[in-house]
C-alpha cells in the first residue's frame, strides 16, 4: 500500500484554508490549476489537506505493523508543538502551490526526521534524504504556471494556532477512473499520540 506520515490540521483550520482557497480560485487562470480536494466533497469545498512528514511510497503489507510501531515510538519521543498556517509559496516553477506554516517548525522538522528514520528501521526503502520544508499543497499544474498572484494573495493568510498532538499514518489511493482532475483518496491507517501519552 502507498503510505506516508502526516500532520493533519484540525477541521476548523481546514475550513479557514478552504475559504482562502475559494478566494484564490476566483483569480484569473485558476481553471488551469488542479486544486486539491477530498473525495465526495464538491470541488472547491473543504479539502483533505495535510503536512506530509515522510513519504514512504509502496510499502509491503508485511512491513506495516513494524512501521506503525516504530512511528509510534518516534511520536512518543516528540513533544506536542504549536503550529499555524501562514502564507504560501511554490515549487517547480509553478507546478505546486502550497500554504506554509509558522510555529515550532524545529520540532516539526525533528518529527519528520524521526518519521523517516522509523521507516528505514522498519525496512522500508527510502529515497535520498531531503531537508524538510513544512508545506501543505493546495494546487498543482502539469505545466509551469505563473502562480505569483496566488502566492501574493496567500501572503497575508494566517490560520489560528493549534497544538499538534499526533502523527497519522495515511494511505494514498491513487485515482483509477481516468477522469481529469480526480484527486487521490486518503485514509487513516494509524494515529499515534505525541509525547509521553504516546
Amino acid at each position: 500500500m502507498r503510505l506516508f506520515a502526516a500532520v493533519l490540521p484540525p477541521e476548523d483550520v481546514v475550513q479557514e484554508l478552504a475559504a482562502e482557497v475559494a478566494r484564490l480560485r476566483r483569480l484569473p487562470g485558476a481553471d488551469g490549476m488542479r486544486w486539491t480536494g477530498r473525495a465526495g466533497w464538491p470541488r472547491g469545498g473543504a479539502a483533505d489537506w495535510h503536512f506530509t512528514l515522510a513519504f514512504y511510497g509502496e510499502v509491503d503489507d508485511g512491513l506495516v505493523p513494524e512501521l506503525t510501531a516504530r512511528l509510534g515510538r518516534a511520536a512518543s519521543r516528540t513533544e506536542p508543538f504549536r503550529l499555524a498556517l501562514l502564507g504560501g509559496g511554490q515549487f517547480g516553477r509553478g507546478r505546486v502551490l502550497w500554504a506554509g506554516a509558522e510555529g515550532d517548525l524545529r520540532t516539526m522538522r525533528l518529527l519528520a526526521e524521526r518519521a523517516e528514520a522509523a521507516a528505514r528501521k522498519a525496512g522500508v526503502p527510502m529515497d535520498e534524504h531531503r531537508r524538510y520544508k513544512a508545506h501543505l499543497t493546495v494546487a498543482r499544474s502539469r505545466d509551469a504556471v505563473d502562480v505569483r498572484p496566488y502566492v501574493e494573495a496567500l501572503h497575508a493568510f494566517r490560520s489560528r494556532t493549534w497544538t499538534v498532538d499526533e502523527v497519522v499514518l495515511m494511505r494514498s489511493n491513487l485515482p483509477t477512473s481516468g477522469v481529469p482532475g480526480e484527486q487521490p483518496r486518503y485514509e487513516t491507517v494509524a494515529r499515534r499520540a505525541l509525547g509521553a501519552a504516546g
